[in-house]
C-alpha cells in the first residue's frame, strides 16, 4: 500500500522525502486549539489511571489489626499465666505457711516488689565490687547517683515502670529522627503512609515522634496518668490510672483469678489501641480524603485552558505556571500519621469511664479543675468538629478511633481477658 501510494505521488512529481514530510505534517500537525484539547484529554486519562492504580486498600490493614491484636492478647494472656504460676510456686516453696487458697493478688504483687528490691540491691553490690579501680573520691558520687536513679524506680508501681520503659523507647526513636541520614528510612518505617500499602507501620508509628514537643506531651500523659497530652490528674491514683483499673478489674473477678503482673495486659491493650486508632485514620483517608483529592484534581478548574492561537497558548501557559504555586498551598494532600496520641486517647477514655469522680486541669495555662468526663467529652467534640472541617494540625480520626477503642474495652475488655486466660 505504501509503495503504491509512493508510486502515485512520484507520478505526480513528488519524491519519497517530500511524501514522508507531507504524511508527517498531515497526521501530526495540530492547531493550538486541538493541541490544548489533546493535552487536556491526556491529563484526564492520566488522572483516571493514577486513581485506579494508587487507590489505597483497607483489607490488609484490617487483617493486620485483627490477626495482630488477637495474637498479641493470646500471647500476653499465656505469658501472664506462666509468670503467675512461677511466682506462685516460688512463694509456696519459700514458706509452707502459704496455701493456694489463702494467696491473693495483693500477696503476689508484694512478693514481686520484694524480689525487685532484692535484685536492685544485688546489682548495687555487684557494681561496688567492680568499681575498685575507680578513684575513691568519685565512688560516693557514683553510689549516690545509682540510689537517686533506682530508688524512684523501686518505689513506683508496676504500671508506671512500664510507662517509663515505653517513654524510653519513644525517646530513642525520636533521637533517630534527629539524624538527617536516617530520615528517609524513618519516613518509610515509622510513619504510616496510607498510599504506601504497608501495614506494619500501623504499629511502628505508635512509638514515633518527630518533634520534641509531641514526644514530651505524650510521654508526660502516659507516665503521669495514661491520659491525653494536655491534661494531668489531681487525684492520688497510684501510677498509671489505666493499669490501676485493669488490675482492679481482675481483683473483682468471682471466683478470684490470680495475676502476678498486669504489664502484659496493659501492653496488649496499649498496642492494640494504637493500631486500631491508626486503622480508623487509614480507613477515613481511603474512603473520604482520597476520593476528595482525586475529585479536586479532576475538577474543571484544574484542567488546562483551551486556546485558539499560539499567542493565547503562551499566555495561558504563563498564567498556569503562576497559579501552580498559589494552588499548591490549597490543594488537598494525604499526610502520614505518627505518634502515640491515639493509644493515649484510649487510656484517658478508659480512665474517664472507670473513675468518673477524677478531676483534671490544663498544665498550661492553669485553670480550675474540671471533671475528667467533661474534659473527654470536650476533646471528642473538638475532634468530631476537626474531622468534619478537615483540620490538619492533629489526626482527629486517630483520636476518635482511640476514644472508641477505650470505651469498648471498658465494657468488654476485662471480661474477655479473664475468659482468655481461663481458656489457656
Amino acid at each position: 500500500m505504501l509503495r503504491l501510494c509512493t508510486g502515485r505521488f512520484r507520478a505526480n512529481g513528488l519524491s519519497h522525502h517530500q511524501l514522508t514530510r507531507n504524511l508527517y505534517f498531515t497526521k501530526f500537525s495540530l492547531s493550538p486549539r486541538n493541541f490544548s484539547q489533546l493535552k487536556a484529554d491526556t491529563v484526564e486519562k492520566s488522572k483516571e489511571t493514577f486513581a485506579s492504580a494508587v487507590r489505597p486498600t483497607i483489607r490488609n490493614q484490617v487483617l493486620f489489626f485483627l490477626l495482630g491484636s488477637t495474637s498479641l492478647f493470646l500471647y500476653s494472656a499465656w505469658t501472664t499465666n506462666i509468670e503467675t504460676a512461677s511466682v506462685l510456686g516460688t512463694l509456696q516453696n519459700q514458706s509452707s505457711v502459704w496455701q493456694v487458697q489463702s494467696i491473693s493478688n495483693v500477696d503476689l504483687r508484694r512478693f514481686q516488689q520484694m524480689e525487685l528490691v532484692k535484685d536492685l540491691r544485688a546489682t548495687y553490690k555487684y557494681l561496688n565490687t567492680q568499681a575498685t579501680e575507680i578513684p575513691q573520691l568519685i565512688r560516693p558520687y557514683l553510689n549516690a547517683a545509682y540510689v537517686a536513679l533506682l530508688q524512684p524506680y523501686a518505689d513506683a508501681s508496676e504500671g508506671r515502670r512500664l510507662c517509663w520503659k515505653i517513654c524510653m523507647l519513644n525517646t530513642g526513636i525520636w533521637l533517630m529522627w534527629q539524624f538527617q541520614r536516617l530520615k528517609p528510612m524513618m519516613n518509610r518505617a515509622f510513619v504510616h503512609q496510607p498510599l504506601s500499602g504497608l501495614s506494619f507501620t500501623l504499629l511502628s508509628n505508635i512509638f514515633s515522634h518527630s518533634s520534641l514537643m509531641h514526644l514530651a506531651f505524650n510521654c508526660l500523659a502516659l507516665e503521669g496518668f495514661g491520659s491525653f497530652s494536655w491534661i494531668h490528674t489531681l487525684t492520688t491514683l497510684a501510677g498509671s490510672a489505666a493499669t490501676t483499673y485493669l488490675r482492679q478489674a481482675q481483683d473483682k473477678n468471682a471466683p478470684a483469678q490470680l495475676e502476678s503482673t498486669n504489664s502484659y495486659h496493659f501492653l496488649a491493650f496499649y498496642l492494640s489501641a494504637g493500631v486500631f486508632a491508626g486503622l480508623v485514620s487509614h480507613i477515613a483517608t481511603a474512603r473520604f480524603q482520597y476520593p476528595k483529592l482525586i475529585a479536586q484534581l479532576s475538577s474543571p478548574a484544574s484542567r488546562p485552558p483551551v486556546t485558539d492561537t499560539w499567542s493565547s497558548a503562551v499566555a495561558a501557559a504563563s498564567t498556569t505556571a503562576k497559579s501552580v504555586t498559589t494552588a499548591s498551598s490549597t490543594t488537598a494532600t494525604i499526610p502520614g500519621s505518627l505518634g502515640a496520641s491515639g493509644a493515649v486517647y484510649s487510656c484517658v477514655t478508659l480512665v474517664a469511664l472507670a473513675y468518673p469522680e477524677a478531676q483534671v486541669s490544663l498544665i498550661f495555662p492553669p485553670v480550675t479543675p474540671i471533671s475528667i468526663q467533661t474534659a473527654v467529652l470536650g476533646m471528642v467534640t473538638v475532634d468530631l468538629l476537626g474531622a468534619y472541617r478537615r483540620w490538619r494540625f492533629f489526626d482527629h480520626w486517630a483520636h476518635l478511633g482511640g476514644a472508641a477503642f477505650g470505651a469498648l474495652y471498658y465494657y468488654y475488655g476485662p471480661s474477655l481477658w479473664s475468659q482468655t486466660r481461663a481458656a489457656l
